[in-house]
């Protein structure tokens, strides 16, 4: 049983719009593909809505009207039907706006969502803001795991003149920053019950956990340390970079790292994406946990769902 964090899909009226990759909506083909290897569920979202990840003229990932946002959710909740347990939804929010908030917590009373799907900048301000608040509350107070996933446009995107770029490079390093300026405001203090999820192994932060102690103690930061802290944060294995997912290993823990594999839209074989969990090392215990068993306790994947997913 192998369970896929990190999957992305989109409606056939969007792909008709935006310049996206046809994979994401080939949606019988990713559970195909995804079970002939033993991946039984995959948990899907849009880190945009009823956007787009790619730079359209004119168009405003954070200027979705409630309609919008409703038909896309409507559509996501069907196909997680038809796919009777091999799919599982995240809802979409902006983290700064009230109402998308509220619609939010009704959407996860549904069954077919599990998840919030956020970005870690939204118009190039992080999650430190206190326009977050409320989300913060939100996401506590219903106890579902939120993937923390770059925007469209990161911070500093604009700096970064290719398309390939922005997205291997600058995305990952919006996580990186996302992820610490959530640390760094005290979020975790707050709020102890989130459930956060970084993707692409946290981007850079098991590499930082020393300079966040020494940006905590420069700035005087009360609280435990962040380098402990980071233990508290979950992260995916959706990252080509070996070393990066040994690095995460150390940093999190295998306790905090769930299966991912960004798939749709990234080709990266996921053979390959199997291979490098393998490739770690872990004990069979350790293993299984990476794999499954550590999203069905944080997702909540009860008997009967995996069952349907199996």
């Amino acid at each position: 049983m192998t369970i896929d964090v990190h999957g992305h899909v989109t409606p056939p009226e969007l792909l008709k719009r935006f310049p996206m990759p046809p994979s994401l909506g080939d949606i019988d083909g990713m559970v195909e593909r995804k079970a002939a290897l033993g991946i039984t569920t995959t948990v899907v979202g849009s880190p945009v809505g009823a956007g787009t990840m790619l730079p359209a003229p004119g168009i405003d990932n954070y200027a979705q009207s409630a309609d919008s946002l409703a038909s896309f959710h409507e559509w996501v909740a069907e196909t997680v039907r038809e796919k009777a347990g091999a799919l599982t939804g995240y809802v979409y929010v902006n983290p700064f706006a009230t109402d998308d908030v509220a619609r939010a917590a009704e959407l996860l009373r549904y069954d077919e969502f599990t998840g919030l799907i956020v970005n870690t900048s939204v118009r190039g301000e992080f999650l430190d803001d206190e326009r977050g608040d409320e989300f913060f509350a939100m996401a506590q107070e219903t106890g579902a795991p939120v993937l923390l996933h770059p925007p469209a446009v990161p911070v500093a995107a604009s700096s970064m003149k290719k398309v390939g770029a922005i997205e291997h490079v600058v995305r990952p390093c919006d996580i990186t920053m996302g992820v610490a300026a959530i640390l760094l405001a005290g979020r975790l203090r707050t709020y102890p019950g989130l459930k956060l999820i970084a993707p692409n192994a946290g981007g850079a932060l098991a590499l930082l956990a020393e300079k966040l102690d020494m940006a905590q103690r420069r700035d005087q930061i009360e609280g435990p340390p962040l380098s402990a802290q980071l233990r508290q944060i979950y992260v995916d294995t959706a990252t080509p970079s070996l070393p990066a997912l040994r690095a995460a290993v150390e940093v999190f823990g295998p306790d905090r790292m769930l299966f991912g594999t960004d798939s749709p839209p990234l080709a990266t074989p996921l053979d390959a994406a199997l291979a490098s969990v393998d490739a770690l090392g872990l004990s069979d215990e350790d293993r299984a946990k990476v794999l499954g068993g550590n999203a069905v306790s944080l997702f909540g994947l009860g008997p009967a769902e995996l069952r349907r997913a199996s």
